[in-house]
Parts: C-alpha cells; sequence; structure tokens
C-alpha cells in the first residue's frame, strides 16, 4: 500500500475530525455544524472558500501551478435519520435518531485530507474544485448544488467521487467505465374508496381489493414484462390500511422505488407503471391518488475519466486490490447528477479487515474504517497530480 507519506502524518488528525463528524450526524440540508468545520479547515489551509451551494454546501477552490484544467473531487456530508446501536464506540451519535451509517463522515474526512495535502504541495497545473455536497441520501443535494449554479462558477472538465464498499477487502479499488449503480425512482399510491361498517361492505367501495391487486401486478411487471437480462427492482416497503378490524377503511396507501439500469428500460418501467395502475383503479371504480418521482438517474462512468481513476488508486493500492469487474449495483447515488454535466467516474473502495468486519451500510451497528481514510485520501491526491501535471 503506497499511500502519501504526508497524508499518512496526518491520519491521526483525520481520524480525530471524522469521529467528530461520527459523534455529531446532521441530516439532510442541517448540515450546519458539519460545513462549518469543512470552512473552517480549508480556510485555515489557505484554501478559497465558497458557501450557500445546496442551502449547506460548500465549495473550496485550491490553485496550482497556471493551467487552464479544472478537476471536481467530490464528499457527502449528510447523515441519515435512524438510531446508531454502536453503543461499545465512544464517539456513537450524540444526536437521537441521527447516525452516519453510509459513511459519508468518512467520505467528508477523506476530501480534507487530500485537499490539506494538496493545498501544501500544489503540486499540480491547473485547479482543483472541492465540492462538499449537503443532502446524499434521497434529497438529492447534487441537484441543489448545480441549480444553484455550482458548474457555471466552478465548471469542471472531469468529476470523481468516492464511495466505501462495507462489503470489500480494506483498500480495494471497485471502478470500471459504463452504468455503476442504477436509476432511482419513488412512487406512493393511494387507493381511496368509502368507508363502512364491515358487516355491510356492499354500503361503501372498499379501497383494499384494488390495492392488493396493484401490488401483485406491479411485481408481474418486473417478471412477465419486462426483458429477464435487464436490471429491474420494484419494491414496495409500506403498505397502509385501515384502523379497525371492523370498519371498511377509506384509503389504503402504498410507497416503493423502483430501480433500473438503462435509460429505455427506465421509460418502459415508467409507462407500464402508470399504465397499471391506473387501469386498475378505473376497474374497480375508486380513486387514484399517484405521487411519481423521478430521482437520481443512472451513475455512468465515462472510459477515459474511469481509466484515469484506476491508474491512480492502483499506484496507491497495488495490482492485487484493482477490481475492474464490479456488476452494476441497484443501490443509487446522486453524483449521477454530476456525471450528467461533466466527464468522471465514482470508485468504491473497500474497508473490511479481520477486526474491522463487514456491516451494511444504512445498519444501526455501521461504522466507517479509519484504516481508509489516508487510502482515499492519497488516491484524491494522486489522481489531481496525474490529471493535472502538463499545462
Amino acid at each position: 500500500m503506497a499511500v502519501i507519506d504526508r497524508i499518512a502524518a496526518f491520519h491521526p488528525e483525520m481520524t480525530e475530525w471524522r469521529r467528530d463528524f461520527h459523534a455529531h450526524p446532521e441530516i439532510g440540508f442541517e448540515e450546519v455544524r458539519t460545513s462549518g468545520i469543512v470552512a473552517e479547515k480549508l480556510e485555515s489551509w489557505g484554501i478559497e472558500v465558497h458557501r450557500g451551494f445546496g442551502k449547506t454546501g460548500i465549495m473550496g477552490v485550491i490553485h496550482g501551478r497556471p493551467g487552464n484544467r479544472k478537476i471536481g473531487l467530490r464528499a457527502d456530508m449528510d447523515a441519515l435519520p435512524m438510531p446508531e446501536l454502536n453503543d461499545h464506540l465512544p464517539y456513537k451519535s450524540t444526536y437521537e435518531n441521527r447516525m452516519h451509517a453510509c459513511g459519508h463522515d468518512g467520505h467528508t474526512t477523506m476530501l480534507l485530507g487530500a485537499a490539506r495535502y494538496l493545498a501544501e504541495t500544489r503540486n499540480f497545473s491547473g485547479t482543483v474544485h472541492l465540492i462538499f455536497q449537503p443532502a446524499e441520501e434521497g434529497l438529492t443535494g447534487a441537484a441543489e448544488m448545480l441549480r444553484d449554479g455550482l458548474f457555471e462558477k466552478f465548471p469542471c472538465d472531469q468529476v470523481y467521487g468516492i464511495h466505501n464498499a462495507w462489503d470489500l477487502p480494506l483498500g480495494t479499488a471497485a471502478i470500471r467505465p459504463g452504468t455503476v449503480l442504477a436509476a432511482v425512482d419513488y412512487f406512493t399510491i393511494t387507493v381511496k374508496g368509502r368507508s363502512s361498517h364491515a358487516a355491510q361492505p356492499h354500503r361503501g367501495l372498499d379501497p383494499l381489493p384494488c390495492a392488493v391487486q396493484i401490488y401483485g401486478a406491479l411485481q408481474n411487471l418486473v417478471s412477465r414484462r419486462m426483458d429477464p437480462h435487464d436490471t429491474v427492482v420494484l419494491s414496495i416497503g409500506m403498505f397502509h390500511a385501515g384502523t379497525s378490524q371492523i370498519v371498511i377503511p377509506e384509503t389504503v396507501t402504498m410507497s416503493g422505488t423502483i430501480r433500473t439500469l438503462k435509460p429505455a428500460t427506465r421509460k418502459a418501467m415508467d409507462e407500464l407503471f402508470h399504465q397499471t395502475v391506473n387501469g386498475l383503479c378505473a376497474a374497480h371504480g375508486v380513486e387514484l391518488i399517484l405521487d411519481y418521482k423521478r430521482s437520481y438517474p443512472p451513475t455512468i462512468n465515462t472510459a477515459e475519466e474511469a481509466s484515469a481513476f484506476e491508474a491512480a488508486a492502483r499506484d496507491v493500492v497495488g495490482d492485487d486490490l484493482i477490481k475492474t469487474d464490479l456488476p452494476s449495483l441497484t443501490a443509487g447515488e446522486d453524483f449521477a447528477y454530476y456525471l450528467e454535466k461533466a466527464p468522471g467516474a465514482f470508485m468504491l473502495l473497500g474497508q473490511v479487515t479481520e477486526t474491522h468486519k463487514a456491516v451494511p451500510v444504512h445498519n444501526g451497528h455501521y461504522d466507517f474504517n479509519d484504516d481508509l481514510l489516508p487510502i482515499g485520501a492519497s488516491c484524491f491526491a494522486r489522481l489531481v497530480e496525474q490529471q493535472l501535471s502538463g499545462a
């Protein structure tokens, strides 16, 4: 492992930063304390800071030697609205129902480590734009930063991001061109009938039969209407109806998500979904209230930039820990919005060791592995030095 010596030297400080972020998690668009600390550290290292992108986002600018090229490096800062179950950790979350269960505390710290090193050395020609983003967890903070003029004010010729991989060995760098993460859509279906006494259902209009048929029909879309070679996941995570055993409910509400890898598949599922839900509600004579939201697009790495990130990671972790055959994942990432505007790549870095076991993200027992901090920071730094080595 060829971690940059200077970054390795302040690894203990990075660990302190990360654990402080972990103990004080803030959810999307509420990252006031986190972004304040980020801005303070950047300014203390002589880095130009701009606030107010995506409400709580922070932009840092590092100028190297004269050069026209500009690279964007991004880290997400937000936590999740869930309780932490790591009672043994001295830095366990101090906020009720708030937890860094996806490693964004580590992502923020890795980019801070790279920023400190790059500000000290400035061994590159051009400009580095540091994107500290809020609200990745379902709130599309990347899109908000872009709507606030991020790339107009700070254009990027390339943009890169890193996410920890909870199930890969420490330092394993999973990077390849093409679609690496899925498009994410959300839906909430409300089927409205007319309530009545359960002993006289004919006096009302029971929405449950329709809702149950919708549930089954939507699963059949995946198994019977879509090409089995296309990855599609449709999951309903909430299904609510009724308040009493003897009352036919007025409404039934269900909510879920659809994940696809191809734009054409996403479009087809959208059309079939609406056709199915509208048709069944019409057949049952019930009212439909549908909220269907297109969220993250698929995360698609461009070939040249994926190769560049691979080369930088290879210099840090070595040939044996480079993984270029990772299948596309049905998780989503709003980093995809940046990739719609600029070429770039998103890399996964493993964190599993004998003492730091594999615990899934979004789990109350998850914790970021601090041994990954200098590895990720070094990958970012090497990427900049390699890609901005000339004019």
